[in-house]
């Protein structure tokens, strides 16, 4: 049996269903309260489980909540072999990530989470590293073909994008995420990089 730490445990296993009503509680309720004022047990309460089901699962509410907003961050498809095409796909996943109610009610408590507990901003960078290598890859890869122009940064283009969907989600939450963000932030990184 598998925990949310990915840790192997001995004994019955795990029953999905309450997994499947934990993660939809705790969405309904992080949207509705807000990160601060959602607790485990207004989470198990709501789910129809025990706070001891959630905490074998879980060692907090900053793990559940990272695993509800993050577990679900998009996995890129295969490149298209065209690197422009790969850029607005890059900037439709940071937008489609950052867009979720989810994400937006949880971000700014994770990330103050993040900063006092040294083991979740390792769980939540470890969850980033995976998808920001594919992409690292591919840039590279567009930079070597001659594509991208040779001063770009992967790892600093990665950042403009991602930066710019968690900035529009922390400070402009009045402002949906559309097509129109992702077409124009897609229309600097591109014009900005391409030869």
């Amino acid at each position: 049996m598998s925990t949310g730490t990915g840790e192997a445990v001995s004994g019955r296993p795990r029953d999905l269903r309450i997994d499947s009503a934990v993660l939809d509680a705790a969405a309904e309720l992080v949207v509705d309260v807000g990160y601060r004022k959602l607790t485990m047990a207004a989470i198990a309460d709501r789910a129809g489980t025990t706070k001891t089901a959630l905490y074998r699962r879980w060692s907090g509410k900053a793990e559940l909540i990272h695993d509800l907003a993050f577990s679900r961050m998009a996995r890129l498809p295969p490149s298209s072999g065209e690197v422009e095409a790969d850029l607005r796909i890059m900037v439709a996943a940071a937008r489609d990530l950052f867009a979720s109610p989810v994400t937006r009610a949880a971000l700014p408590g994770l990330i103050s989470d993040m900063a006092a507990e040294p083991e979740l901003a390792a769980r939540v960078h470890a969850g980033f590293a995976e998808v920001f290598g594919a992409l690292r890859d591919r840039l590279v890869t567009a930079v070597d073909r001659g594509e991208v122009h040779p001063d770009v940064d992967p790892d600093r283009l990665i950042e403009v994008v991602g930066g710019a969907a968690m900035l529009h989600a922390l400070l402009l939450d009045d402002r949906e995420f559309d097509t129109a963000w992702a077409d124009q932030l897609s229309a600097l990184v591109v014009h900005g990089v391409l030869r």
